[in-house]
């Protein structure tokens, strides 16, 4: 039986974000999944003004405003706290970009994970620093242009593969790590639920499309998050320390499509196009070989 989305709304319309911001989505179905009882530590990020000038907000949970590089500072000392007055039952999340966790806020994130915080780390995944001007960061995926990375003569678009945080998150043997995106929103859904039974830190990791910085039209968000899924640019796991779950694209399709439509990606040559094809094949491999090695 197919999971149904939790008809509650946590989040309202009015917010500042840019038309088909995939954040926004990722937002509001972590939400549904998490209800009222929870408390959202936000780094500098998009979702930093997204809620809208103080004393207005766009969600009806508790909002803490952190600084760029303590998400996992701010989620741990906020557990504590909770637990200390007995609210245990609160959900506490940090909901941060990727600039502020595979970058400056990672060595943060990883203490908090190790030191075993009952907490959700949340890391919506637009691949640049989107909020500050299209700023390449380490999960910007190899070959895109970013205003950091522009082609130009010389061609300097971003060179290394994209930073995976989740994938480390495993290797650091965290007790829940998810892979998701705003296209399956029942898989989200699904996994944000499964996590909360857990006892232990937890890492999701949401790919959200970005319009602005990936230059597609606003209204492909839903497709475009669909095509890294189906292409497998972005693959959806679940692991939970028992198990290894990787799922497998019911329409698979070549990086080449995936990237047709992001104008991010136009300038590439055939030889380039197939250098990120091998870069997403060989991950995808390794991601078979680590299923396999668990029962």
């Amino acid at each position: 039986m197919a999971l149904s989305i939790p008809a509650e709304e946590y989040m309202d319309p009015g917010h500042t974000a840019c038309h088909g911001c995939g954040a926004t989505l990722a937002m509001r179905y972590v939400l549904k999944a998490l209800g009222p009882k929870t408390v959202l530590s936000v780094p500098a990020s998009c979702w930093a003004v997204i809620p809208g000038a103080m004393p207005s907000r766009t969600v009806r949970v508790t909002m803490v405003y952190t600084p760029f590089a303590a998400t996992g500072a701010s989620i741990s000392g906020l557990r504590e706290a909770l637990d200390i007055r007995g609210d245990t039952d609160y959900n506490v999340v940090g909901f941060a970009g990727d600039g502020g966790t595979a970058d400056i806020g990672f060595q943060s994130l990883s203490g908090a994970m190790e030191r075993g915080h009952n907490v959700f780390y949340i890391m919506y995944d637009n691949e640049g620093y989107m909020n500050t001007g299209v700023q390449r960061s380490g999960s910007t995926p190899f070959g895109a242009e970013t205003t950091t990375t522009p082609i130009g003569s010389r061609r300097t678009f971003k060179r290394e593969p994209k930073k995976v945080v989740a994938d480390m998150m495993v290797a650091q043997g965290v007790p829940y790590v998810a892979t998701a995106t705003i296209a399956y929103p029942e898989d989200l859904v699904r996994k944000v639920k499964a996590a909360q039974k857990i006892d232990g830190p937890k890492f999701f990791q949401i790919l959200s499309p970005c319009p602005t910085g990936w230059y597609y039209p606003p209204e492909k968000t839903v497709e475009v998050s669909r095509l890294a899924v189906q292409s497998r640019m972005f693959p959806l796991y679940e692991y939970n320390m028992k198990h290894f779950r990787l799922s497998r694209p019911n329409k698979p399709i070549t990086v080449r499509e995936y990237i047709a439509g992001q104008d991010r990606f136009s300038h590439l040559t055939e030889q380039e196009i197939a250098s990120l094809q091998d870069l997403v094949d060989e991950r995808w491999n390794r991601l078979l070989q680590l299923e396999k090695d668990f029962p």
